[in-house]
C-alpha cells in the first residue's frame, strides 16, 4: 500500500506524519487532511500536521494549534480505553450535522468545517499499543460528494496502517537516540560528539565560527569503586554527568556527553572563548563540591585562542585532551586553557609533538 511504503520510507517524524496524512487525503479523495495527538496529561489534541487544500491560518507544521478534549466528546470516551483485539470505527460528519448521532455530539467539527469551507469529514481514531493515541482526519470542500460508510470503513483500516507506521517510526527514533546517547548518565556519546565536532569544524573552516572543546576527567572515581563499589561509582558518574549538563546549559547549543569511563566534555560551537573558560571554571567549582569525588582535571581548546591553524575534528581534540592531561599533571582545581601561555605554549606544543606510538594515549588509537 502506498501509505504504508510512504510512511516506511520516511527518516523523521515530521516527513512519516505527512506521508501518513497526505497518503490517506489521496486515497479516500480528499482535499485536506491532518494527523492529530492526544496529550492526555494536558488534556488537549495537538495537530501534528495539515496537507492539501488548507484554509487561511491553517500551517502545514502548526506550533500552537491545540483543541481542548472536552471540545469533542465523540472522541474522549476513546481515551482511557484499551483494545485487545479490534479498534474502534472511523466516522463522518457533515457541515449540515453529523451522518449519524444526536447534533450535539459533534458541534465543534461541524462548525469546523463551514468556517473553513469544507462540506464534510471523516474521523478515525488511531490505536497505538492498545491505546486510542489520536486520530487522522480527511475532509472534501463544499460541494464534494459526501463520505459514505464505505469510506469510512476504509478509513478504519487506513488508521491502521498509520498506527503501525508510527509504531515503526517511533522504535527507529528511540534506536536512533540509543545510538547516540550514553546509557548510564543520559548524556550524548563518543559517537554523537564525533559527528557534532566534525560538523562544527567544517563551519568554523568555511565561516570562522569559533568551536571550543572542554575534556574532562572525574577525579577518584577508580577509588570509590575500589572501596565503594561500582554502583557508588556510577551514581557518581550521574552525579557529575548532571553538573556537567547544567553548565553546558550555561552555552547554548552546547553539547555534553560522556566519552566513557571517567572522561566527560562539552562541545560548544559559537560562544566565545572567555565564555567557555568561565563555564569551565564554574564546572571545576561545582565538580569540586561533589561528595565523593575528587574533582576534575579540566582542559579546554577553543579556535577563538591562538592554537594556529585548525583544521580537524582530531587536532581539536589533541590541543583539549593535551590541556587535560597537564591539568591532572599538576593537580590543577582550574581548567587549563590551550594556546593562552604565549607563542610557545607547553599545551600546543604537547599537542602537535609526535609521541611514540606506545606512548600515544588510548583516546587517539583508531582515529581517522
Amino acid at each position: 500500500m502506498a501509505l504504508a511504503q510512504g510512511m516506511a520510507a520516511a527518516h523523521a517524524p515530521r516527513e512519516s506524519w505527512r506521508a501518513a496524512a497526505d497518503g490517506a487525503r489521496r486515497a479516500l479523495g480528499g482535499d485536506f487532511a491532518a494527523l492529530s495527538v492526544w496529550e492526555r496529561q494536558l488534556g488537549r489534541l495537538r495537530v501534528l500536521v495539515n496537507t492539501g487544500e488548507r484554509a487561511p491560518g491553517e500551517e502545514e507544521f502548526p506550533e500552537r494549534e491545540t483543541y481542548p478534549v472536552h471540545q469533542f466528546p465523540e472522541i474522549t470516551e476513546f481515551l482511557h480505553e484499551r483494545w485487545a483485539g479490534g479498534e474502534p470505527n472511523a466516522w463522518v460528519e457533515t457541515a449540515d450535522g453529523p451522518a449519524a448521532g444526536g447534533a450535539e455530539y459533534c458541534h465543534q467539527r461541524v462548525a469546523a468545517l463551514r468556517r473553513r469551507g469544507r462540506g464534510c469529514c471523516v474521523v478515525a481514531p488511531v490505536v497505538l499499543h492498545g491505546r486510542a493515541w489520536g486520530e487522522l482526519y480527511v475532509a472534501r470542500s463544499a460541494g464534494a460528494p459526501v463520505f459514505d460508510g464505505a469510506d469510512a470503513d476504509f478509513a478504519t483500516v487506513l488508521a491502521s496502517v498509520v498506527a503501525a507506521g508510527i509504531a515503526q517510526t517511533e522504535r527507529l527514533e528511540e534506536a536512533r537516540r540509543l545510538a547516540f546517547t550514553d546509557a548510564l548518565t543520559g548524556l550524548a556519546n563518543r559517537r554523537a560528539v564525533d559527528m557534532r565536532l566534525e560538523e562544527a569544524i567544517e563551519c568554523h573552516r568555511a565561516q570562522g565560527v569559533v568551536v571550543s572543546l572542554v575534556v574532562c576527567d572525574l577525579n577518584g572515581l577508580k577509588r570509590v569503586n575500589d572501596t565503594r563499589g561500582h554502583a557508588v561509582g556510577d551514581r557518581l558518574l550521574e552525579r557529575f554527568g548532571s553538573v556537567l549538563s547544567l553548565c553546558g546549559a550555561m552555552l547554548p547549543g552546547t553539547l555534553a556527553a560522556r566519552l566513557g569511563g571517567d572522561e566527560f566534555c562539552l562541545v560548544a560551537v559559537g560562544p566565545t572563548a572567555d565564555e567557555v573558560v568561565r563555564v569551565a571554571e564554574e564546572l571545576c567549582r561545582r565538580a569540586g563540591e561533589l561528595e565523593l569525588g575528587e574533582g576534575v582535571a579540566c582542559g579546554v581548546a577553543s579556535t577563538g585562542n591562538p592554537l594556529g591553524p585548525v583544521h580537524s575534528a582530531r587536532r581539536l581534540f589533541r590541543l583539549a585532551d593535551a590541556a587535560q592531561y597537564r591539568a591532572k599533571a599538576v593537580r590543577a582545581t582550574k581548567p587549563v586553557v590551550a594556546g593562552r601561555e604565549g607563542p610557545d605554549d607547553p599545551v600546543v606544543r604537547l599537542a602537535d609533538a609526535p609521541p611514540p606510538p606506545a606512548a600515544e594515549r588510548r583516546r587517539f588509537r583508531g582515529r581517522r
